[in-house]
């Protein structure tokens, strides 16, 4: 009897002799569960010694867990480029001033270029002088009319010719700035000296001029 159970005992142990002399499978590690005489079970990782049972475990090698992804870096959208200021920027050119010439030689100045209008009388038949000042012969009746239209031509009283004309203006050219701008001041320094001996209704008027030369000098001239 003691014979048939140590044979089958011998027989049980056949198994696990045969997995220990095996090696283990890939990450698997190999638990060795070693029975003795009185029951006392331990577990070690070599072969038990020869009077313990012995029981051979694969038990899977404990893993690391897969590295978690890395999530990509969230970029925030580009902000929109700023809006460009766009500035309109006016610049208004200076005031032009014109001298004009006087058929007698004298010098004026005009802000629009169009010079003083007077009569030029044109005879037919016979030669009589003008007037003062340009105007009709004494005793002639030439009607002309401003900006250039003739009159009616009359008879003169003598018999001699008859007398025409027409209304001319008199020639203006524009002055460079910089001579604008010293004839503006000379211009307000004589409105000054008239100020202080002028009537109370003329002031009123020197005082507007005199504004506007200063408007003008500060926009045209750079200031004062």
């Amino acid at each position: 009897m003691r014979v048939r159970l140590l044979l089958l005992g011998f027989l049980g142990l056949l198994p696990a002799m045969a997995m220990a002399a095996e090696p283990p499978p890939a990450g698997s590690v190999r638990i060795y569960r070693c029975v003795a005489g009185n029951g006392a079970v331990t577990l070690q990782d070599a072969p038990c010694n020869g009077a313990h049972r012995q029981q051979v475990l694969d038990m899977q090698r404990p893993q690391d867990p897969p590295p978690r992804p890395v999530a990509a870096p969230t970029t925030s959208p580009a902000p929109p480029p700023p809006e460009r200021e766009v500035r309109i920027v006016t610049v208004q050119p200076p005031q032009p001033l014109y001298e004009c010439i006087a058929p007698d030689g004298g010098r004026y100045t005009s802000d629009d270029g169009v010079g003083n209008p007077r009569w030029v009388p044109l005879w037919v038949g016979g030669y009589y002088p003008p007037g003062p000042m340009g105007s009709p012969a004494p005793g002639s009746a030439g009607g002309g009319l401003p900006g250039g239209r003739p009159g009616h031509g009359h008879p003169h009283p003598g018999g001699a010719g008859v007398a025409t004309g027409t209304w001319v203006r008199d020639a203006c050219h524009p002055l460079p700035q910089q001579e604008v701008c010293a004839r503006l001041r000379d211009r307000r320094w004589e409105l000054v000296r008239r100020y202080n001996s002028a009537l109370q209704s003329e002031r009123q008027a020197l005082t507007r001029e005199q504004r506007g030369i200063e408007a003008r000098l500060g926009r045209d001239c750079g200031g004062y």
